[in-house]
């Protein structure tokens, strides 16, 4: 960021704008950039006034036209930091707007930049091509581990060994600098230590209070899905893809896998065990929260998500059921003046360009609705159909869920539950356990596999009520989407001479 500031400084830009939460480093690095070029460096709000860094002297102007006329009176080669002015720009005052494309256009000939810092960027059509937006990142990892060992310090502990520190650097990433110097402090208050579970605690819930992104405690693993072997295998062939070993190998950072198919077969357990696998936290993203009603809003919100997870990487984003998040992308000219596309544009070019070692995984039961971009090579590393279960991957299911509600599969006819359950998914089969627990509750007994075929007999599967649907599904995934379980029958592959 010191570099590109240096850059537009020089060049003669005379309007940027900075979009951050962290209006105190930002200033901070903005001195450092002062310094270095030899420009002198003013900052206003409406509660203090303009104020001259170096000097710390402060002239009186509480409006904020009136600050636009101060510039004309500060010397050339200055850069004049605006607090919150956004707020005052969304009015659509003509005056001010008028004023500040005045001072921008003399700015450029006598050295004088103004710089707008605010949490999200608001700039009325008459100014938005008067102004470069800097999206400010958030700390790396160096400038975290400054804030900890001034944590350290101040507290008198002891310095972390190696491992321990990247274990909180992690834990912290995704953070200000503010949030982790107050998570780290919380940490030495409830156990006199920098501990990560606490950092990593303070996180969920910090990244959680923005709306747009949250990070899930994940229990479920491999274990828990009953079949999709195929599906299973891809994943931990690409378990230690951004460990230490990886980068020296240097594969290319695998980008996501898109899973598809019939709702109830496992695709969203796949995503959250995905982190399992690759141990790294999981974000679960709401595409639907990222569109706003005021202006510019749904795209700042996109890159907010991006924003945080590239600081947290490496880790796993997660979007379930992406076809409803951007179904109006493809009508959104005429329904929402563009906003969607733009969005979907952004995204899918982010996810084209990554570098970052953000694995994307998502969700979708309608593929219908997902526009061909999506699905093409370089977004996605694979595609993945999910269908219903077979006879081993139901046997599967039944284990598990019998387990996971403290029976024991052997005391049931597996092999009869399976058969009796041909065409219900995974979700499906849980339930009808799940009422034979109750009927069985009810009658003062334990259950058994005569209660659980009443209760699968009582059921309508989804493979009857939308059987249409579902074979739509399995016909366009036929030749499009690598299945997830691995087809049985002869070898069809190409015979290799030896």
């Amino acid at each position: 960021m010191r570099e590109k500031l240096i850059a537009y400084i020089r060049s003669g830009h005379a309007g940027l704008y900075a979009v951050t939460a962290e209006e105190t480093r930002f200033e901070l690095e903005l001195q450092t950039v002062a310094a270095d070029i030899d420009y002198r460096l003013y900052a206003w709000s409406i509660t203090d006034g303009l104020i001259d860094v170096s000097d710390g002297s402060v002239r009186d102007a509480p409006d904020p036209l009136e600050v636009l006329n101060l510039v004309a009176d500060l010397p050339e080669n200055s850069v004049v930091v605006l607090r919150d002015y956004h707020q005052f720009l969304e009015d659509g005052n003509p005056v001010l707007i008028r004023t500040v494309k005045d001072v921008l256009a003399t700015g450029k000939a006598t050295g004088k930049c103004l710089i707008i810092v605010g949490c999200r960027q608001t700039l009325p059509p008459e100014l938005e091509r008067e102004f470069v937006v800097l999206d400010f990142d958030l700390p790396d990892k160096d400038q975290l581990g400054t804030v900890l060992d001034g944590i350290c310090e101040s507290a008198e502990l002891a310095a972390l060994a190696c491992d321990e520190r990247d274990a909180v650097l992690d834990a912290a990433s995704g953070l200000t600098s503010i949030e982790a110097e107050n998570a780290f402090a919380l940490s030495v208050v409830e156990c006199k230590s920098i501990n990560p579970d606490i950092i990593a605690r303070e996180k969920a819930n910090t990244v959680k209070r923005n709306g747009l992104v949250e990070i899930i405690d994940v229990t479920e693993s491999l274990e828990s899905i009953g079949g999709l072997d195929a599906l299973k295998d891809w994943l931990i062939k690409r378990r230690a893809a951004f460990s230490q070993q990886a980068i020296k190998y240097r594969p290319p950072s695998p980008k996501g896998l898109l899973v598809v198919g019939v709702p109830g077969c496992g695709k969203s357990l796949t995503c959250k065990a995905s982190a399992r696998v690759f141990g790294r936290p999981l974000l679960k993203l709401d595409a639907g929260r990222i569109f706003g009603g005021l202006v510019g809003q749904s795209e700042s919100n996109l890159r907010s998500v991006i924003q945080t997870a590239e600081a947290i990487a490496p880790c796993i984003l997660w979007i379930d059921e992406i076809e409803k998040g951007l179904s109006g992308s493809r009508s959104s000219g005429s329904t929402d003046g563009g906003t969607s596309a733009r969005v979907f544009g952004s995204f899918i070019s982010w996810m084209a360009e990554k570098t970052s070692s953000v694995f994307v995984t998502a969700t979708a039961n309608d593929v219908s609705a997902l526009p061909s971009e999506l699905l093409r090579k370089g977004r996605f590393d694979e595609v993945f159909f999910v269908d219903l279960p077979n006879q081993e991957e139901r046997q599967k299911i039944w284990e598990i869920q019998i387990a996971k509600y403290g029976r024991k599969p052997a005391d049931f006819d597996i092999d009869g539950l399976a058969g009796a359950s041909e065409g219900y998914t995974g979700s499906e089969i849980e339930q009808a356990f799940i009422d034979a627990l109750y009927a069985a509750f009810s009658a003062g007994k334990e259950p058994g596999t005569l209660d659980v075929s009443m209760a699968i007999s009582e059921q309508v599967p989804l493979s009857k009520l939308m059987a249409e649907q579902i074979t739509a599904l399995r016909r366009w995934a036929k030749g499009r989407a690598r299945p997830a379980t691995t087809p049985k029958g002869p070898n069809r592959g190409r015979k290799i001479a030896a």
